[in-house]
């Protein structure tokens, strides 16, 4: 047992020459979720911006067309630097500041939950009231549509918008600011070896 021990650490410990492959799927993961992000805001601007500035119906920031064309050009570009691992430290920071600001702006009074559950740790009597509107809309679509065409491709969800989403975006871009884009796969790997040989 004690050997088969060793060995096993040995393998674990020869696992380096693979460790680009983490921050690899890390980038390649947030990449289309910045993409869409960004430019689904950019596809409709000015509708970005009210949302952004309007205290009734959307955000109520101050200086909203600054923050949206900020948001929206840190999430598009941050994306593609992302993608191709160039400046991936850099990036992360506006990236991680953007999400703390949709999870305190957006998604904190939804509590943590993106989907609504029933039950769990973090239900809440918001996603607790989801869960019977949402019965209650499975009940209407039984009876009245073609529920088996509808869920087809997966079950009815409530949205819940909570800070989920964003925490983990946030969490994984907080990798990324400390172990960089990973060798071999990014610009970032072979600029600082050409910077390495000057």
């Amino acid at each position: 047992m004690k050997h088969f021990l060793f060995k096993l650490q040995d393998i674990l410990n020869n696992t380096r020459c693979a460790d680009f492959l983490a921050p690899l799927a890390v980038r390649l993961y947030l990449a289309p979720i910045f993409w869409m992000a960004g430019t689904n805001k950019l596809a409709s601007m000015d509708s970005t911006i009210a949302w952004f500035g309007n205290s009734d119906w959307g955000l109520g920031l101050p200086f909203p067309a600054l923050l949206a064309w900020t948001a929206t050009l840190t999430e598009a570009g941050g994306a593609i630097l992302l993608l191709f691992g160039f400046a991936v430290r850099w990036v992360s920071i506006p990236l991680m500041i953007t999400m703390l600001v949709a999870m305190l702006t957006v998604h904190w009074q939804n509590g943590w939950l993106a989907i609504a559950e029933g039950s769990g740790l973090f239900a809440s009597d918001r996603t607790l009231g989801a869960i019977e509107r949402l019965d209650r809309a499975k009940q209407i679509l039984q009876t009245h549509g073609n529920y088996d065409w509808l869920t087809e491709n997966g079950s009815l969800v409530i949205l819940n918008n909570g800070i989920e989403f964003a925490a983990t975006y946030f969490i994984l871009l907080l990798v990324l600011f400390f172990i960089g884009a990973g060798r071999y796969v990014s610009v970032d790997h072979w600029f600082n070896r050409w910077l390495q040989t000057r």
